[in-house]
């Protein structure tokens, strides 16, 4: 039998032994989609802390509501100066800033973001704010100054599209690591790997077959997770360079498969495989901003972040899929998992046994 036969049959084996297995269909597909819908659903309800505000160029109409409430402000507002308007604009884009303001004689001209549809909220509330108070400041005569928003995306974005992909980088770091693991743990305290390399079949093969089933596993969950997503009920609409996520997905499966090879290669039971694997996806799930922006978080946890790869995958899908970046913009995280999935593998080589003695 060729490699090629050996493989395809591996691969179809190995992928009917998956779909069959009801739990693993549930926890790796299933699990992750509930909490897509339910986390999608109470997304709009989500509270916010303090704003943070680019002004460029001279604004006096807010520099003066400073002056005046600075305390109060200061609680819900920093504002920070910028000369470069076209850095700026790209800062409430990436999600880095929630709003530029820019004074052109009366004119107060807010640019807001709608990647969180509450803080964009609350600088326009508070703009409207500042510029009623100015208004009737100037008792006696017309209005001074007015307020015009503009978003910097497009129209049809919502909260959705920056909300599917990490969710997506969750159920992709699970089901690679914690497959990979276990399937590495159960295959040698069975025998399973002894068998196998006494087989025909070439051992790197196997190891092919495996992971060319979980790619397949992976891009199942995309095309659910966006077809979901899509439903009115969320609206779903992605940007011009969403199909640059399929790379991203196959790269954040190499690395998430890498990781939980070193596991499988390390742990001598299916417990501790486990455990340590716990240990490694939750962190890595919340530090990844899979559950909650990382923005607003303390400046040691968004350090600490960039160690996990999660980060990379979440970032680099939601740079082509919700903030409409080029395909270009994907390429760092790419990289990074692919250096991950590289190193991953040359630990795992080193740690790997075929017994379980």
């Amino acid at each position: 039998m060729s490699n090629y036969e050996s493989f395809k049959s591996l691969a179809r084996a190995m992928f009917l032994g998956f779909r069959r297995d009801r739990g693993a269909l549930f926890f790796t597909v299933l699990f992750p989609l509930m909490f897509l819908v339910i986390f999608g659903g109470v997304f709009g309800h989500q509270t916010t802390s303090k704003v943070k505000v680019l002004e460029i160029g001279q604004v006096p109409v807010v520099d003066q509501a400073v002056a005046r409430d600075g305390a109060g402000l200061g609680k819900v507002m920093k504002v920070t100066r910028s000369t470069d308007r076209a850095e700026a604009l790209r800062k409430v884009e990436k999600g880095d800033s929630d709003a530029v303001v820019e004074q052109r004689g009366g004119e107060l001209v807010v640019h807001y973001s709608a990647a969180d549809q509450v803080k964009s909220g609350t600088v326009r509330g508070l703009m409207d704010s500042i510029v009623q108070s100015a208004n009737l400041a100037a008792t006696g005569r017309p209005p001074a100054f007015k307020v015009t928003t503009q978003q910097v995306e497009d129209d049809s974005l919502k909260a959705i599209q920056f909300f599917t992909p990490s969710l997506l980088g969750w159920a992709l770091a699970s089901a690679g690591v914690f497959g990979a693991s276990q399937t590495l743990v159960t295959w040698r305290t069975k025998g399973i790997l002894r068998r196998l390399q006494l087989s025909p079949a070439p051992i790197p093969t196997v190891f092919a077959a495996r992971v060319a089933v979980s790619l397949a596993v992976a891009l199942v969950q995309f095309a659910l997770f966006v077809l979901v997503a899509q439903l009115p009920v969320f609206g779903l609409k992605l940007g011009h360079s969403w199909w640059m996520a399929v790379p991203m997905v196959a790269a954040g499966v190499l690395a998430f498969l890498s990781i939980g090879m070193v596991i499988g290669a390390w742990a001598k039971s299916q417990e501790t495989a486990q455990a340590v694997t716990q240990l490694i996806v939750l962190p890595m799930a919340f530090l990844g901003g899979s559950f909650f922006p990382l923005d607003d978080a303390p400046t040691w946890m968004k350090t600490l972040s960039y160690v996990f790869p999660l980060r990379y995958l979440n970032e680099g899908m939601l740079n082509v899929m919700g903030r409409g970046l080029g395909p270009t913009s994907a390429l760092p995280q790419i990289g990074v998992l692919l250096g991950v999935a590289v190193a991953g593998a040359l630990i795992a080589t080193r740690l790997f046994r075929w017994d379980a003695a």
